[in-house]
């Protein structure tokens, strides 16, 4: 059935020629992981640190799951499935790692979908997120790179996931003391998926020409990525809490300075200091550290230099 809708809606794309595929591509964008992540470290610094907080913990959350359900499973690609399947040229870049869930689907229900679950939020806003979380897990479908299953589980469980991080947040404001522990719990989940990815046999289908179809550990590649995200991101979120305290009540320059100033240190650390470090660090080993660097700037390591060299009055406006 998912391979039949596939090939129905591959039809439809072919026939109408590239006007809806551009639309989607574009659209698809939204759904990447360094997209995500960036819209909310912008969120983070500049406009709610609380909102913030709760998307990152609760996207580094859906990263995890996604990463242990895609080595859990290994379900492989649909073109893999079934040779009729063509894809878009353009989405295959970023569809790494195995199919099922689609983390794309995952990563747009942690930023759309978290903000459209929030009952603070207007409800013509959270409309619009509904519908911005929806068009963009059909767009995996539509480019041809996943199934209708990848996405409806991704986009479900990606909304749960941050159903129960807005609650844990909540149980969080009434118990401050307690993030060291919600922190340890984080990590040692990180460190498992982690032993789990790298120990597990992975299938082994190889091709008419004897040829690997599918190369389980490098397929784990983002599950290593997500173990970098999850346990950066719950030490500098506990460092953050405990020594910088930083606000987002500060003025509108100010807000300027950090998204300027926090792009440019983003990128510095994403294109600069991670590829060298990739260089010499390679295997997962890099991939964790490069993630978990990108993140903990996010979270620490920014936040710290705003508090040392920026205005930072006490309050948070938005939250």
């Amino acid at each position: 059935m998912d391979i039949d809708i596939l090939l129905v809606l591959q039809a439809f794309r072919e026939g109408v020629g590239g006007c809806l595929t551009e639309f989607f591509s574009k659209l698809t964008w939204f759904g990447e992981m360094n997209v995500v992540l960036i819209i909310m470290g912008l969120l983070y610094w500049c406009v709610s640190k609380q909102i913030g907080t709760y998307l990152l913990m609760g996207w580094s959350a859906n990263r995890i799951v996604n990463g242990l359900l895609k080595v859990a499973a290994c379900t492989y690609r649909p073109w893999i499935r079934d040779a009729r399947i063509i894809p878009e040229q353009n989405a295959l870049e970023a569809a790494t790692g195995y199919s099922f869930p689609s983390g794309h689907s995952m990563n747009a229900a942690s930023l759309f979908g978290g903000l459209a679950i929030r009952r603070d939020m207007r409800r013509g806003l959270r409309v619009l997120m509904w519908i911005i979380l929806c068009l963009i897990a059909f767009s995996r479908i539509f480019l041809g790179v996943h199934t209708p299953q990848d996405i409806v589980v991704g986009a479900i469980a990606g909304v749960l996931v941050m159903f129960l991080t807005g609650k844990l947040c909540q149980w969080l404001e009434s118990n401050p003391s307690k993030d060291m522990l919600v922190a340890v719990i984080g990590v040692g989940i990180a460190i498992a998926v982690a032993i789990f990815s790298a120990v597990k046999p992975y299938p082994a289908d190889y091709d008419a020409d004897g040829k690997l179809l599918v190369d389980g550990l490098k397929m784990a590649n983002d599950t290593f990525k997500a173990v970098g995200w999850m346990g950066a991101f719950m030490v500098g979120w506990v460092l953050e809490r405990r020594f910088v305290k930083f606000t987002t009540d500060v003025t509108m320059q100010e807000r300027f300075l950090r998204l300027t100033g926090g792009l440019l240190g983003y990128y510095v650390i994403y294109l600069i200091i991670n590829p060298l470090i990739k260089a010499a660090i390679p295997g997962f080993a890099g991939t964790i550290t490069t993630c978990f660097l990108q993140m903990f700037y996010i979270v620490f390591l920014f936040p710290l230099a705003m508090a040392r060299f920026g205005s930072n009055s006490k309050g948070d406006i938005a939250g």
